[in-house]
């Protein structure tokens, strides 16, 4: 399989910058400081929700994440598509190539390992890896979002470097996934910010 490397240039504005970073404390607080049984409760809700969009896309091959640091819980989400014989993938932080990711298949009986950020991710194995265009549907973390489909994340550039230009392959269409409380009116952006079409939330389907 031929891995083609995406390296858009990250360089952001003083001003957006800033902006950004004192929207994700506040996001991030709010999403922290929802109760355990509330968390459970939309994470079914929210899985609900995406399964419908999952098949009435006929996707056969979907990459997700692990839930950290209060984010909208995936496990619900991940049985469910375990259950309905759909793969899963997640990602992982390519040993080579910083900034980018790979995707590796996920069971129930996959070693995972903490990376340098301290999130969990598959061990590196060749066999289990997928193509970002063999996916069909990738599920990306953020950190906010707003009425136009534009999706922040932590700063690192990893989705924007995977989605870079999924739109001319038609594969993987991107679907944020997250809090109501996490979005926003308005998004300070960046030249290289890649647009979701859908973001689903438990009370709501976001479209661009």
């Amino acid at each position: 399989m031929e891995l083609r490397i995406l390296k858009p240039a990250f360089a952001p504005s003083a001003a957006n910058q800033e902006n950004r970073q004192a929207i994700r404390n506040q996001i991030r607080i709010a999403r922290r400081a929802i109760p355990a049984e509330a968390q459970k409760r939309v994470a079914q809700e929210a899985a609900s929700r995406l399964m419908d969009i999952i098949y009435q896309r006929q996707a056969k091959h979907v990459a997700l994440y692990l839930t950290s640091d209060g984010e909208l819980d995936t496990q619900p989400l991940i049985e469910t598509l375990w259950q309905a014989g759909i793969n899963v993938y997640l990602p992982r932080l390519h040993p080579f190539s910083r900034g980018n990711l790979l995707f590796f298949k996920y069971h129930p009986t996959s070693h995972l390992i903490q990376n340098r950020l301290k999130i969990w991710e598959p061990k590196l194995n060749i066999i289990e890896m997928i193509l970002p265009q063999e996916l069909d549907v990738i599920i990306t973390p953020l950190v906010a979002f707003d009425e136009q489909g534009n999706r922040m994340g932590m700063g690192g550039g990893y989705y924007d470097r995977c989605l870079n230009d999924w739109q001319l392959r038609g594969k993987p269409y991107p679907i944020g996934y997250a809090h109501d409380c996490q979005r926003v009116a308005a998004l300070p952006t960046e030249h290289w910010d890649v647009p979701l079409p859908l973001i689903v939330t438990p009370s709501a389907t976001h479209s661009a």
